[in-house]
């Protein structure tokens, strides 16, 4: 009697405990993982309800800023600096001890007109360049994990994107960037970030060449952001995104999913529903497969935040809860895949 007392309230215990550590980034996190994270904005903290679950460091050991970190927001007149925005969620971040991805320095949208429309040179548009990484990763210094340094410098057919920084100084500047990143946080990681690199192909094979790039000029860069915006019906096999990753951790660089959803066409149907789950699974289980992979980060953790539907009209549903705030089946196959779901039914067998 005595011993299946003590059974049961092991049992108990146990149970307890796991179903507290049963959060994506706990499970994550005791899979080997540094963390499972969500981007978020502004505009939303303004939601109490939101921010409650954005606060839950169960499932969010990591926050990204989605845009108030860009260009237009923190340099929107030359040599005028703006980090309010940025500085509350990185304030949030410090609060819950969550990890800040800090995005981006360098991208080709989202520039005030001053860059976009200004007369340069290669020599004053790199100086303006190396000015703005220089002041907004010193404003930021030791609170990023990692920045994105360079964003989606890449066209689809894996050609140099045709942006006023390839344009004015050519393929230099993105070692540039790198290298004043280094200078000004030497410890912060430096990642380059894309989309559509996630598969092998031409774009996935000119990423690592920019890896090589910025090798080759004596620099500094340290991982690899694959964004992994993806369509139901259309995600690559885990074992295929696996082999893909793997071909950037062999340069000696370490990887992340750094934007992942999966979208679908509207409304949604409980068979997308299900296949959105075993693709939001195979993306986790692809970076639990290989080394060196770090953590994985969804573009919001809610369709009522998506960015999906204002710019794919006729799909969203993209993330792992729903417009109200409730968990779908994607949810669940990502805890799954991360063991948390596993351990808690094997003390009922």
């Amino acid at each position: 009697m005595r011993f299946q007392h003590l059974t049961t309230a092991l049992a108990v215990g146990v149970s307890a405990h796991l179903a507290q550590a049963a959060g994506l980034h706990d499970a994550a996190v005791a899979k080997g993982l540094l963390y499972f994270g969500t981007a978020t904005d502004n505009p939303e903290l303004t939601n109490t309800s939101y921010v409650t679950q954005l606060n839950n460091t169960g499932d969010f050991g990591q926050i990204t800023p989605g845009n108030s970190q860009k260009w237009d927001s923190t340099e929107p007149s030359q040599n005028e600096f703006s980090f309010t925005n940025g500085d509350v969620i990185a304030d949030l971040a410090d609060a819950n001890d969550q990890k800040l991805r800090c995005h981006n320095l360098v991208w080709h949208q989202q520039l005030p007109n001053w860059v976009s429309s200004g007369s340069w040179t290669n020599e004053t548009l790199t100086a303006v360049l190396q000015n703005h990484i220089t002041n907004v990763v010193k404003h930021y210094k030791g609170r990023c994990y990692a920045w994105d340094v360079v964003n989606e410098a890449l066209a689809d057919d894996g050609s140099y994107r045709d942006s006023i920084w390839y344009k004015t100084i050519g393929e230099a500047y993105i070692p540039i960037a790198f290298a004043a990143a280094a200078a000004a946080d030497p410890d912060v990681k430096l990642y380059y970030n894309d989309y559509s690199i996630e598969w092998g192909g031409a774009k996935s094979t000119a990423a690592q060449n920019i890896v090589k790039l910025i090798q080759s000029y004596g620099g500094k860069i340290d991982g690899v952001g694959l964004q992994a915006h993806f369509t139901v019906g259309q995600t690559p096999a885990r074992k295929d995104l696996a082999s893909n990753l793997k071909a950037f951790t062999d340069l000696g660089v370490e990887v992340a999913y750094t934007e992942v959803d999966v979208r679908m066409e509207t409304p949604a149907t409980d068979a997308n529903l299900q296949q959105q789950s075993t693709e939001f699974s195979n993306i986790v289980g692809a970076c639990l497969d290989t080394e060196g992979c770090v953590g994985v980060t969804i573009w919001d953790w809610t369709d009522k935040y998506s960015w999906v539907p204002s710019t794919f009209p006729g799909y969203g549903a993209a993330c792992p809860w729903d417009e109200n705030f409730e968990k779908k089946p994607a949810y669940q196959g990502i805890l799954e895949v991360l063991g948390g779901w596993i351990a808690l039914r094997l003390l009922f067998v």
